[in-house]
């Protein structure tokens, strides 16, 4: 188990990040296994989903709190590159994987999600860091890895994305994601 409280909160984006790139990869791998692409898509969104609404609770108000103005603007560039993916997101659940759309769709969110996650790491992060404590960033990100366990695991575009009423409003959906959840086939192992 990984000990999040040792460690910078740039760690902790960064290999969530990773998971993302990896995910994709396993999806792209799969080819015409469309039940393994179908599962790796899962997890892709999975994983997406409670990444975005732990960034958007946790660490885009210490970004506005930390370079203040650049930070607001930054982090409210970054809410708005959140809604196009909740809703592509949102989309791409009510198709099939063997649908071309789904294809055509998973592409596109990778596409501007791989310019968002460049975004963030080469600009974001390191004014970022370099504002706050090393104290600081370590407890920020014990708090982005617990608030990631309580999150939903799927995308709701028509949900507020600034606290408090993020976090509300993502408790309130958590409890319904994890039933579909239920239903919803992942991976079996990461390898």
């Amino acid at each position: 188990m990984t000990d999040y409280s040792n460690r910078a909160l740039t760690a902790s984006i960064m290999e969530d990040h990773n998971e993302l790139r990896e995910y994709h990869e396993k999806y792209l791998a799969a080819k015409s296994d469309y039940e393994e692409r179908a599962k790796w898509a899962n997890l892709f969104r999975w994983e997406l989903a409670r990444h975005t609404v732990a960034e958007e609770i946790i660490w885009y108000p210490a970004l506005e709190k930390a370079l203040g103005e650049e930070g607001v603007k930054a982090a409210d560039h970054d809410r708005a590159e959140h809604q196009q993916s909740k809703e592509d997101l949102q989309a791409l659940e009510n198709l099939q994987v063997t649908d071309a759309e789904f294809a055509r769709l998973f592409a596109k969110i990778y596409k501007d999600l791989e310019h968002h996650l460049k975004d963030e790491e080469e600009k974001d992060l390191p004014k970022f860091e370099a504002a706050i404590s090393e104290e600081e960033s370590k407890k920020l990100s014990e708090q982005f890895e617990t608030t990631k366990k309580w999150m939903p695991t799927r995308m709701h575009p028509s949900l507020p994305n600034k606290p408090p009423f993020a976090t509300v409003t993502a408790l309130l959906t958590t409890p319904i994601d994890k039933v579909k959840d239920m239903f919803t086939t992942f991976p079996t192992s990461n390898a």
